[in-house]
């Protein structure tokens, strides 16, 4: 089974067995478009596919231009727009456009790319757009200085021409990460949402019967107390702590060493009541006004969720509005 998350983790595995593996990746958007410009789909010779380059209107188009890559070598620069024909015969009739790069899968720069991820490392990669591969860009280089600045600032890929050669800068930021405090119920619902969402998600509990591999599969658990836990995972911009427990040893200590580091979101289970004598906790702890105004409690947005995958639902979705810069 393969994986929507990490087609190019996909597409390395099948080139490590011995088959041949095409890559596209979308450039740019117009209009409406489902896959934002970085979004990668990867094609085995075998006819397998992971990942994706918009809703299903292009993907049987990029496939067949990806098979004849493979067979004959090369590489294309694709365009799809309600203007073309083609878009239309292959379903593209939602306004959008789009523009896909498809070429053999670069695999010389795979390792240095995972590597990076598993040490929660950024790293930029310049594509050139006329056939001539991709590599790893080395600090300091000034040409393209620029490019990736914006690339792994806004977290979004940049075209640009460097020394009159069309380049595609990719920015490989760690993924974002979300931390649970407390293997409760709601974390289980909780976890895989995140996971599907696109981040790395960490459980983070003492109690060995509730913090176990049955009860959280395909999820990082840490057995540790809060927040000696948060502290040897380390804490990044691109974290979000949400604690879960209701039980002050567990939420107290971990909110406090959450908002002393430069975490994206913060957020607390429980009513309103429960949030007031939360903070008024916090605050004999001595933590500023300044800080606890960062606290999400109750966490989530207000859907008005019941039960524990409504809620988990309305966790993600309060993450992801912080993560954009949505007020939530």
């Amino acid at each position: 089974m393969t994986s929507t998350q990490d087609p190019l983790r996909d597409g390395w595995t099948w080139a490590q067995a011995g088959e041949s593996v095409a890559c596209a990746t979308v450039l740019r958007t117009w209009g409406s478009s489902p896959c934002a410009a970085g979004s990668h789909m990867v094609v085995g010779q075998s006819g397998r596919i992971s990942g994706a380059v918009s809703g299903g209107c292009v993907e049987s188009a990029v496939i067949q231009t990806a098979q004849r890559i493979l067979a004959e070598g090369g590489a294309e620069r694709l365009s799809f727009g309600v203007a073309d024909e083609l878009a239309w015969s292959v379903g593209l009739a939602c306004g959008g456009q789009i523009e896909i790069y498809v070429e053999p899968l670069q695999t010389a720069i795979l390792p240095a790319l995972f590597a990076a991820r598993e040490r929660r490392d950024s790293l930029a990669v310049a594509r050139r757009l006329d056939g001539g591969g991709a590599r790893v860009i080395a600090n300091g280089e000034a040409a393209f200085g620029p490019a990736v600045a914006e690339a792994l600032s806004a977290d979004t890929p940049v075209l640009c021409d460097v020394g009159g050669e069309p380049f595609f800068v990719e920015a490989f930021n760690p993924a974002p990460r979300l931390i649970i405090i407390g293997a409760v119920r709601i974390a289980q619902s909780l976890a895989p949402m995140a996971r599907l969402a696109g981040f790395e998600t960490v459980i983070i509990d003492p109690r060995e019967h509730f913090c176990t591999p049955e009860r959280f599969p395909d999820t990082r658990l840490v057995l540790d107390w809060p927040d000696s836990g948060l502290a040897t995972l380390g804490l990044d911009v691109r974290c979000a702590v949400v604690t879960m427990t209701h039980d002050p040893k567990f939420d107290d200590p971990a909110l406090i060493e959450a908002l002393a580091a430069p975490v994206f979101y913060v957020g607390a289970l429980g009513s309103r009541r429960s949030h007031a004598a939360r903070l008024e906790r916090l605050r004999e702890s001595g933590v500023a006004e300044a800080a606890l105004a960062r606290i999400h409690g109750p966490v989530g947005l207000d859907i008005g969720g019941i039960g524990p995958s409504e809620i988990a639902v309305s966790i993600v979705a309060g993450v992801i509005a912080a993560r954009r810069g949505r007020r939530s």
